[in-house]
């Protein structure tokens, strides 16, 4: 890991150190059952908000990460390459040995009382998952979001995680001073599918119950449905009944995007998949030939069919509506609040 071999004789003890500082990071595991196997690496960062590099076509310019890793253990996951910028494995590593910026909530509102910040939108679990089982026990979000209504910030937040019922009275409070957006990951109802590929998520109806929830608290929720998986999840009656269970969830809209396998989770991905399906990958090669994205083709017909059934069950997407709810998923390069330096716990 970049924390380790600090020591003054170290080969790596120069660069290293414009990281972390020595003995600046506290490891803990925890012997309960939801946590049994996972490491958490806990960590003092020195910023917390991060800048969407300016040639990202991401519809939002910061965002805020308080986890590194994520239990959700999402085969297809994007952040996964960004484990490697820690030395940290970007397969079983990156479910499981989890990065914990701890002072993640006075780091925001001391960033958000600065005479620097203009009150600019802030994309929340655009990286990994903010409500992961992580934050059952760090407890960081209530910090974050409760900074962010003291200071009338407009956010949004996207996850997979039913936690964020947890913050919802929060949430309520936030959206009676500022624009509050809230968006959950729904890429399919197939529950087969669902267990092998998001072993660590809650399932997809009890995601659509937290867009309900949200619905009846009067603050509209979206559905990312995503990804569509090629050749898994993209047959017509998969669309068709993913986008019927939104729509009776009560989302205020859906938005589709297409799977994309970005160095880091490609690679996993595809080791899944010859495991599970070796008769896809030939056809995941052809695909995906040109780069980490399907070619336009596909996705335009994903998306054609998505909004047609979005239509035909009443949710009609808007897309502007869509770009300001709905975080898009942030760029592959190392962030910027990873931290300079680190104190000691």
């Amino acid at each position: 890991m970049r924390w380790e071999n600090l020591s003054p004789d170290s080969e790596h003890s120069r660069a290293d150190t414009a990281l972390f500082g020595a003995e600046a990071v506290t490891t803990r595991t925890f012997d309960t059952p939801e946590f049994r196997g996972i490491t958490f690496h806990e960590i003092r960062a020195r910023s917390i908000v991060n800048r969407v590099p300016g040639a990202s076509r991401m519809p939002f310019e910061w965002t805020v990460n308080p986890y590194r890793g994520c239990s959700h253990a999402c085969v297809y996951c994007f952040a996964r390459k960004t484990h490697s910028y820690l030395d940290l494995d970007t397969g079983l590593g990156f479910d499981s040995q989890i990065v914990v910026k701890v002072n993640a909530p006075e780091l925001l509102r001391h960033r958000l009382a600065s005479r620097s910040w203009h009150g600019e939108h802030i994309a929340m679990g655009t990286n990994v998952d903010c409500y992961q089982r992580a934050e059952g026990r760090y407890r960081l979000m209530p910090g974050i979001i409760e900074a962010l209504r003291d200071h009338a910030n407009p956010f949004s937040i996207l996850t997979k995680g039913t936690l964020i019922l947890r913050d919802l009275p929060l949430l309520r409070q936030a959206a009676d001073v500022t624009d509050v957006g809230v968006s959950v990951s729904v890429g399919f109802t197939d529950e087969e599918l669902w267990r092998t590929v998001e072993p660590g998520t809650p399932a997809p109806g009890r995601r659509l119950d937290v867009v309900r929830a949200f619905t009846d608290a009067g603050i509209g929720c979206g559905v990312l449905m995503a990804p569509v998986i090629p050749f898994l999840g993209d047959r017509p009656e998969q669309l068709r009944a993913t986008v019927r269970a939104i729509a009776a969830s009560g989302a205020t809209s859906v938005t589709p995007l297409v799977l994309h396998l970005r160095p880091g989770a490609r690679e996993w991905f595809m080791s899944w998949l010859a495991e599970h399906h070796p008769h896809l990958v030939a056809r995941y090669g052809r695909l995906y030939a040109e780069g980490a994205y399907a070619p336009r083709w596909y996705q335009r017909r994903i998306t054609r069919q998505v909004h047609d059934l979005a239509r035909e069950y009443g949710i009609g997407p808007d897309r502007a509506e869509a770009r300001r709810r709905v975080p898009a998923p942030a760029p592959e390069e190392p962030e910027a609040e990873l931290p300079t330096q680190l104190t000691l716990l």
